[in-house]
């Protein structure tokens, strides 16, 4: 069971580092906001010129590439699942199963805030289908629906 407070409707790193494994560089998302159980929240990353990709993705024009803007849709749905669903994840890691439907509308370049806003679609533990919307300044930049699983440790 997490131990943080229940009913909040912000999360910060320090509160989503108890509900993910991930760690920097693989920790892409600053805050969890606007988090109504049943129906949503919205996960926030503040990408800067100091992200390890940018070195090589690319050197003269920066660009987070598309597979970190879905990793960082997937962390977010997991620690508002984690979060409201009150789960257990000590000893336990959630895992993609599968992606449809992803869209790139527009690059994601540093100075951006990546806002994404997560919903559960399905829910039968312990699987879970959502849909993601990553926006940048009120645009869209990405879109798709992913499946996880909540698994022992590997």
């Amino acid at each position: 069971m997490n131990r943080l407070e229940p009913g909040k409707t912000v999360l910060e790193v320090d509160e989503l580092m108890q509900l993910l494994p991930h760690r920097f560089p693989m920790l892409l998302v600053d805050r969890l906001v606007d988090i109504a159980p049943g129906e949503g929240a919205v996960g926030i990353k503040n990408v800067s010129y100091g992200e390890p990709f940018f070195q090589g993705h690319f050197p003269q024009k920066p660009v987070m590439p598309g597979v970190l803007i879905i990793e960082a849709m997937a962390q977010s749905a997991a620690a508002y699942t984690s979060y409201t669903e009150e789960l257990d994840v000590e000893g336990k890691v959630v895992l993609f199963m599968g992606v449809d439907r992803a869209r790139f509308r527009r690059p994601v370049v540093p100075g951006d805030q990546l806002r994404i806003a997560v919903k559960t679609i399905q829910r039968r533990p312990p699987v879970w289908r959502f849909s993601g919307e990553a926006t940048v300044d009120g645009k869209k930049v990405a879109e798709a629906h992913y499946s996880a699983m909540l698994a022992a440790g590997v």
